[in-house]
């Protein structure tokens, strides 16, 4: 409980998930496994417990710096929290202070795993991971080393996660997951499990004597637990913000098994994106909306010793009560002039109601070819977007679309090779998916256009 002048507020864990982490004994606590359990929030409170001991310290960690200040996220959180609780902001590095001691609660970033040893030396009581599955296992194994406490305080670790079946956390935690359908195991939920780290593999035992048994005395194993949480234990969100749990619902079928009912199995893989029957085909599209064509460029011919991306031009229109229809898609290989003269001939077939959308790959080279085609373009209205996302981040906002029925494909020869790309787009760089990124491009522009490059958001 904390007070100012006029105010008294009152701060403590919501009953269930939320209780048991924040009281659980364990070295490491790795909390969540879904989106909505109130991670952020935990980890904060938590060192709260030993703020005022002296010499304590903690850092809670994100994979960047603009991560911190985002909206909502550690910094935001914790300025409807830590004032009431004594704590003295200092935002430009990123901390909060508690007198006499000076004890601090930091937010720093690891973003690259050399940067790791920007810590060496460190001796830290209490380290938090805000979304540990963004983080590898040098850089969790390395802080690990650096979880020490002189001030009385055990050293120890929280962290919070979402699922990630290719991350070193799934492996981490199989005993608590049921590996046939990806799920909690929720009888499993808080057990304590003792570990230790040889050669960076992870052995487990039942007992701390167990593994000085088997390892030897100078071993020194650490008990691990995982409490899964997700947004229906979270009433408080759910009473303040109910349009949270719909939007859960809106997503894509990979972000909806992982986010919301915490599956730790599932992967983004083909048929899991696009799925042909998700799409009704049209004999024709609504004659008002906004229309945009826009290019996923190559410019490299086929030869016998390469299998080159194609150049995709996908026209889509978005009508007032937002569906949307794929009217039209080019699709070719050519070198870079004949693209540029394709892409001014169709203009001119579509005429100048319709948006040319071009795609500008990030960096200098990737800024003149498209500035390139937009003089190529003059008296066109011509827009330029700044890819830096991968595949699948951009892929996610139209299929969630799709499998909604609001994506709809008006009748033409272009509409097998679509649907058979579309089907086996898996999100990755593996195969051709030139009509998929061209499709999400204009998707894209006709909902997100004043911020270029921030996809699905």
């Amino acid at each position: 409980m904390g007070q100012t002048a006029t105010t008294i507020k009152k701060f403590r864990p919501q009953s269930g998930p939320q209780e048991m982490f924040l009281s659980s004994p364990a070295d490491i606590v790795i909390y969540g496994g879904a989106a909505g359990g109130g991670k952020t929030y935990a980890l904060l409170l938590e060192p709260m417990r030993n703020i005022h001991v002296k010499g304590f310290g903690a850092v809670i960690f994100r994979k960047t710096h603009p991560q911190i200040k985002n909206e909502g996220g550690l910094w935001d959180t914790s300025s409807d929290v830590y004032p009431y609780l004594e704590g003295i902001p200092r935002e430009s590095y990123t901390e909060w202070l508690w007198l006499p001691h000076k004890n601090r609660v930091k937010f720093s970033h690891i973003q690259h795993d050399k940067d790791r040893h920007n810590w060496q030396g460190a001796q830290v009581p209490f380290i938090g991971f805000d979304e540990l599955t963004h983080f590898s296992w040098k850089v969790f194994s390395y802080m690990l080393s650096r979880n020490r406490s002189l001030c009385g305080v055990n050293p120890y670790i929280r962290a919070t996660c979402n699922p990630d079946p290719d991350h070193f956390l799934r492996k981490m935690l199989d005993w608590w997951i049921d590996n046939d359908n990806g799920l909690p195991i929720m009888e499993r939920a808080g057990n304590v499990r003792w570990f230790v780290v040889m050669d960076d593999e992870i052995h487990w035992g039942d007992t701390k004597n167990e593994l000085i048994k088997m390892f030897g005395p100078d071993t020194e194993p650490k008990t691990l637990t995982f409490i899964p949480s997700s947004v229906y234990d979270n009433k408080i969100l759910l009473e303040k913000n109910p349009e949270y749990l719909a939007n859960l619902k809106a997503m894509t079928k990979v972000d909806r098994e992982r986010l919301l009912h915490g599956n730790w199995n599932v992967r983004e893989v083909s048929g899991l994106f696009f799925q042909k029957d998700w799409f009704e085909v049209v004999d024709a599209a609504p004659a008002e909306g906004e229309v945009i064509r826009y290019w996923d460029r190559a410019a490299t011919e086929k030869t016998p010793d390469n299998d080159p991306s194609w150049t995709a031009g996908v026209k889509m229109l978005k009508t007032r009560n937002n569906m949307f229809y794929v009217l039209d898609i080019v699709h070719f290989m050519g070198t870079p002039g004949r693209v540029k003269d394709t892409i001014k001939n169709v203009a001119t077939q579509d005429g100048r109601e319709c948006t040319v959308g071009i795609e500008q790959d990030p960096g200098q080279a990737g800024v003149a070819e498209a500035n390139s085609h937009i003089r190529n373009l003059a008296g066109y209205k011509a827009i330029k977007n700044i890819v830096r996302e991968n595949k699948a981040t951009r892929a996610k906002p139209l299929s969630a679309q799709a499998e909604a029925g609001n994506v709809k494909i008006v009748r033409g020869k272009w509409n097998e090779g679509f649907f058979i790309e579309a089907e086996n787009f898996d999100g990755t760089d593996k195969g051709h998916a030139d009509r998929i990124d061209a499709s999400s491009g204009a998707f894209y522009c006709l909902t997100q256009k004043k911020r270029a490059g921030e996809w699905g958001k």
